[in-house]
């Protein structure tokens, strides 16, 4: 396999201080699983295999090395830009698009690979551009400044469906809104006042007064579409008075003084975010908490509420692929971000010993043991399962949603010139996604950057893509994965094993001297996978 001398360098380093990580230079390896992460071993076998070696079983993992987060970079980049700088805004990858500009508060230009290993674009020139209103977005595809547009408004979806010049492509509502807690601000520490803030939210209200057709008011964290929802766990009531009443139990003295901190940047959970974020606002102070709003940038706000710095917030979240390790384990699970404040061992417990198995009939009833804790200590509130999707002129061929939010523009043609251009939410916080999780910069980077493993277009399937085949032994412990032969990159290397190593060790070990990024969070491999070696 090819080692790159200054790979080489970098990785002797990390063996002299720490000689029980690793053996060689194509394996890296923690002394043993004592350090809390799922992760043993990730070896090069030759240049065309790697193999992963878990501490526990994990059958969901090829749904999470499918996921951009985990998009292969060459070992080379990775070295030259330090982790760092160049590597969040220029990214250099496998995929159809590769980076030609990123004109900062404007637009981002991809222009078609040239050497793509699988089907070409249809279109040599794909634009990503973005506005904060679903009505200034609705114009400009109206006008024909762009060609497609993510989450129209809820009440412009009637209109665009009868209008013969636009087409609507709904998205299933694979996703929830929620109210964050942060259980290490008083007097949010106290299950009572959290349960308290669970029963004075009216959902259903507020479904019906800002969402699309077909949303629901959420009962569970889980949306009933995906693996992992329980309906015999039972959500609470709209009941305000029951929410003063346990107030008065917690012997918190009224009312209480909270921050809500939200950011105004429209979301397929979350399509009217000052509005409801003033409901919200309206319903604590009914019962005597009285919030005062924040409103945050979004880049910024994502990083905050990453970090444990909010106390309350509105977020949400759509499915990455459809399991419940995807919701459950990335936010309460071991590995999970100090979103919510402290881990709570109820929670973490049954995540931990469901996510090990592969059988249906067993996960089940552990997912109702999970849930029943979630819905009791109350981390956060889920108020909506939202519908949304997207809007293309009717002329764009190959125009869809997707079920995941990464609509793949490579199969889409404008047979009325050169280019796509594409207008959604906000500008990415970042294109190197293994520190990123707004969804815009994951639908950006999944332009750019490939995966071992890819979700069918429109769907949830695992399919190959820089792999072309992978396999398991028994027990779902070792995961071997076949690359294709001649894969390169957008700078003219050739993907190889050790490009697979580097990615994925830059992120799984806190002390490597690339574990960088934009935040240096990592969060999705620290929630898909437990927890950082040397964390």
């Amino acid at each position: 396999m090819r080692v790159p001398v200054r790979l080489a360098a970098v990785l002797l380093v990390v063996f002299i201080l720490r000689p029980a990580v690793a053996q060689d230079l194509s394996t890296y390896s923690a002394p043993d699983c004592d350090y809390g992460g799922n992760f043993k071993t990730i070896e090069a076998v030759d240049a065309l295999t790697v193999r992963f070696t878990l501490c526990q079983p994990d059958p969901a993992f090829p749904y999470k090395a499918a996921f951009s987060a985990f998009a292969i970079f060459p070992a080379e980049y990775l070295e030259a830009t330090g982790g760092a700088g160049d590597l969040t805004r220029k990214p250099i990858g496998t995929g159809p698009y590769r980076l030609e500009s990123w004109t900062a508060g404007e637009a981002i230009v991809l222009r078609a690979n040239p050497a793509y290993w699988g089907l070409p674009p249809l279109e040599p020139t794909l634009v990503i551009r973005w506005s904060p209103e679903p009505a200034d977005r609705l114009v400009a595809l109206k006008g024909g400044d762009v060609d497609g547009i993510d989450n129209p408004a809820p009440e412009d979806f009637e209109a665009i469906a009868a209008d013969p010049t636009l087409a609507l492509y709904e998205r299933p509502s694979t996703n929830v809104f929620y109210l964050g807690i942060n259980n290490t601000v008083a007097p949010f520490d106290h299950p009572k006042v959290r349960q308290a803030l669970a029963y004075a939210i009216d959902k259903a209200g507020i479904v019906r007064d800002f969402y699309p057709e077909g949303s629901e008011a959420a009962g569970q964290f889980m949306p009933p579409s995906i693996f992992g929802y329980t309906p015999e766990v039972k959500d609470f009531d709209y009941n305000p008075d029951q929410a003063r009443q346990l107030l008065q139990e917690a012997g918190i003295p009224l009312p209480i003084q909270a921050t809500l901190s939200y950011a105004n940047v429209v979301r397929s959970y979350l399509p009217k975010p000052g509005a409801i974020a003033v409901r919200i606002q309206e319903q604590l102070a009914a019962v005597g908490v009285e919030v005062q709003m924040d409103l945050e940038e979004w880049t910024a706000y994502l990083d905050a509420a990453d970090s444990g710095e909010l106390s309350l917030h509105l977020l949400g979240w759509g499915a990455d692929y459809p399991d419940a390790t995807n919701f459950l384990d990335y936010h309460f699970g071991t590995g999970a971000s100090p979103q919510f404040g402290s881990k709570l061992p109820d929670i973490t417990a049954p995540l931990t010993q469901a996510a090990r198995l592969g059988d249906i009939a067993q996960r089940y009833p552990i997912y109702v043991q999970a849930n029943t804790a979630i819905h009791d200590l109350v981390p956060m509130v889920p108020i909506a399962h939202a519908t949304s999707g997207t809007a293309f002129r009717a002329s764009i061929r190959g125009a869809h949603s997707s079920p995941l939010s990464g609509e793949y523009f490579a199969v889409m043609e404008d047979v009325d010139d050169d280019d796509l251009v594409w207008m959604q939410n906000a500008e990415p916080s970042g294109l190197y996604c293994a520190d990123e999780s707004d969804g815009e910069s994951l639908r950006a980077c999944e332009q750019v950057s490939e995966a071992l493993l890819a979700y069918e277009i429109s769907g949830t399937r695992v399919m190959p893509s820089l792999a072309r085949s992978y396999e398991s032994n028994g027990d779902a412990t070792e995961w071997t994965f076949y690359l294709r032969d001649g894969v390169t990159f957008h700078d003219g290397s050739t993907l190889d094993a050790g490009d697979v190593v580097l990615t994925y060790v830059v992120q799984w070990d806190a002390a490597h001297p690339l574990h960088v990024g934009r935040s240096g969070d990592f969060t999705y491999f620290s929630a898909f996978f437990g927890g950082f070696l040397n964390g």
